[in-house]
C-alpha cells in the first residue's frame, strides 16, 4: 500500500490507518483474525482509544510482538491533568507497551471542550508531562461534528499539535462553510507540517431509527465502487490518511480501495459534491 509522510513525525504511514475501534465489540479469536488481516495488508499505523470498548484488551496480546512494526497512537477523553496521566498509564498497561508514538486529546467537539483541554491543570499539561518523560513522542487532537475544523484551527493557535483527526467526505463538503473551514485547516496543517487523519470517509447517512447492522456511528457505503469513490475523494485532499471504519467487516474493501487509490480530479470532485444536497450534521 502507498505511504505518505505523517507530518513532522517523519513516519511514512500507509494511506490506511487501522482504526482499532473495529476490535471493540468482538472476541479475542475474531480480533486475532482481524490483526492478521491488518498485518497482511501491510498497514503500519494503528489508532486506538480506551473508549473503544474492548479494543485495547484485544490489541494488547499482539503488541509485544509487533510494537516496532507500527506507529501507535492512543487517546484520552479525560480533561484534567491527573485524569489524562492516569488514563495514559492504564492504556499502556492494557496494550502492554512502554511508550506511544502519538497521544491525542480525544473527542474535542466544542470550543468549551477545547478550553477544558488546554487551560491550566488540563489534560494537555498531563500529556506534555508524558512527552517530557519520553512516554509519547507526539501530541495530537481529535474530534468530529460540523465545528471540528474551526475548533482545530483554534487549537493550533493555542498549541503546536503534531496531528489532527477529523471527518471529511463528499456529503460534508456539500456544506460550503464546512468545506471552507476544512480546507483552511488542511492549509494550516501543511504550513505547520501537521499530520492529518480523516474519519467517516465512507459514511453514507445517519442510522436514524434503523437497526444498526454495522458497528459504525453512521450507515456506511457497502458497495466497492462507492467505497472506492469516497476514498479517492478523501485521499485527493492534501496530506490526508484514512482512519478505517469501526467495523472489521468493511476492512477488506477499504484496504483494497486504498491500494487502488487514484487521485480524483478537481472537476470530478465538484461533480460528486454537486450531487449531494441533504447534509446531515451527524457526520
Amino acid at each position: 500500500m502507498k505511504k505518505r509522510r505523517f507530518g513532522r513525525t517523519m513516519h511514512n504511514s500507509t494511506l490506511a490507518v487501522f482504526g482499532a475501534v473495529a476490535l471493540g465489540q468482538i472476541d479475542q479469536p475474531s480480533a486475532d483474525k482481524v490483526m492478521q488481516q491488518v498485518i497482511d495488508a501491510g498497514i503500519n499505523h494503528i489508532d486506538v482509544a480506551p473508549s473503544y470498548g474492548q479494543a485495547e484488551a484485544r490489541l494488547g496480546p499482539w503488541m509485544p510482538r509487533i510494537r516496532e512494526d507500527f506507529f501507535l497512537g492512543c487517546k484520552t477523553m479525560e480533561r484534567s491533568k491527573q485524569g489524562a496521566i492516569n488514563e495514559f498509564h492504564e492504556s499502556m498497561e492494557r496494550l502492554q507497551v512502554e511508550y506511544f508514538d502519538l497521544y491525542q486529546l480525544h473527542a474535542v467537539t466544542e470550543m468549551a471542550e477545547l478550553d477544558k483541554c488546554t487551560e491550566k491543570g488540563s489534560a494537555l499539561e498531563g500529556v506534555i508531562e508524558m512527552r517530557e518523560k519520553g512516554l509519547t513522542r507526539f501530541i495530537g487532537i481529535t474530534g468530529h461534528g460540523m465545528q471540528a475544523p474551526a475548533i482545530f484551527i483554534e487549537a493550533l493557535n493555542r498549541f503546536d499539535f503534531d496531528s489532527v483527526l477529523f471527518p471529511i467526505n463528499p456529503t460534508l463538503f456539500s456544506s460550503d462553510d464546512y468545506r471552507a473551514q476544512a480546507l483552511a485547516l488542511l492549509s494550516i496543517c501543511e504550513e505547520k507540517d501537521v499530520g492529518v487523519m480523516i474519519i467517516k470517509s465512507v459514511a453514507k447517512e445517519p442510522w436514524g431509527d434503523r437497526e444498526h447492522h454495522y458497528h459504525t456511528w453512521y450507515v456506511p457505503f457497502e458497495e466497492e465502487e462507492a467505497i472506492q469513490r469516497n476514498i479517492n475523494f478523501v485521499l485527493s485532499q492534501k496530506l490526508t490518511h484514512i482512519c478505517t471504519p469501526g467495523d472489521y467487516r468493511l476492512l477488506d474493501k477499504v484496504f483494497n480501495a486504498c491500494e487502488d487509490f487514484a487521485p480524483m480530479k478537481a472537476a470530478e470532485q465538484e461533480a460528486l459534491i454537486g450531487k449531494l444536497s441533504d447534509l446531515e450534521t451527524i457526520f
